[in-house]
């Protein structure tokens, strides 16, 4: 007997078959039109995960569903794979990769977990642990994913101190290059500082990524609420000095 997740599955499947065969958007779709669609969604789901609102998680998830479904039947088109050999090839890939539950493997915790991990990934045919970061990454997910990879084979500082350390060595270095004035040392050396700077995120367990959004997000309610307020008192903000904002950012600010 099927279970209740078996038969909502099936039904998204189904459902799948008949849009490809009848609607005419559908119908007409390619893994590059898709693409950018995929890259959207996972926005969507990723903006849902920083407000907290689970509603819109749930949302979120079933249109990533929906196109992981969406890429598999266009596969099975194209004779490149089916839906199954998706879904058997991660099941397989998880097996194998967590021999410390389907072989007789021990490890003492998480991180022993992640490096055998590594190890695992370079004997399937990985040639850098670092191989498996993808190049079209956000510079600040990128950077955080590099460095976590290389902590599995020992590439890391031993506390945050020294991590502070390298932060403020940084920083010295684009203080330099800013007085040098050329503009290409001053990219490599901002870089430098925020790459450092990720790393200590790091080493305090935050998100750099969340952390940024959460100041974006920030960012654009105090503004919107200091444009609210210019125009309850008869102004626009490219009106008034820098001054008169910065008084109506920090009383939003107290508030």
């Amino acid at each position: 007997m099927q279970s209740t997740t078996e038969n909502a599955f099936l039904r998204l499947v189904k459902i799948m078959d008949d849009l490809r065969e009848k609607c005419p958007w559908d119908k007409v779709q390619t893994i590059e039109t898709l693409r950018q669609l995929t890259i959207e969604e996972t926005y969507e789901l990723t903006d849902a995960i920083t407000d907290g609102d689970w509603k819109g998680i749930k949302e979120e998830l079933g249109d990533i569903l929906l196109h992981i479904v969406f890429y598999a039947k266009i596969g099975t088109e194209q004779n490149q794979f089916t839906l199954d050999e998706v879904i058997n090839g991660v099941c397989e890939k998880l097996i194998f990769r967590h021999p410390h539950i389907y072989s007789d493997v021990i490890v003492k915790d998480e991180e022993e977990v992640k490096r055998n991990w590594e190890k695992l990934k370079i004997k399937e045919g990985k040639k850098s642990v670092l191989g498996g970061v993808p190049k079209s990454l956000p510079a600040t997910i990128k950077a955080m994913r590099l460095q976590e990879k290389a902590k599995q084979v020992g590439f890391e500082w031993e506390n945050k101190d020294q991590v502070w350390e390298k932060v403020e060595e940084e920083k010295a270095e684009l203080l330099a290059a800013i007085a040098s004035g050329n503009k290409n040392d001053m990219e490599d050396e901002l870089g430098d500082v925020f790459f450092s700077l990720i790393n200590f995120a790091r080493f305090l367990n935050v998100d750099a990524e969340n952390a940024l959004e959460r100041t974006n997000k920030k960012f654009i309610d105090r503004f919107t609420k200091m444009e609210a307020t210019a125009t309850l008192s008869g102004k626009e903000l490219s009106s008034m000095t820098l001054e008169e904002m910065d008084a109506i950012w920090n009383q939003i600010k107290r508030k």
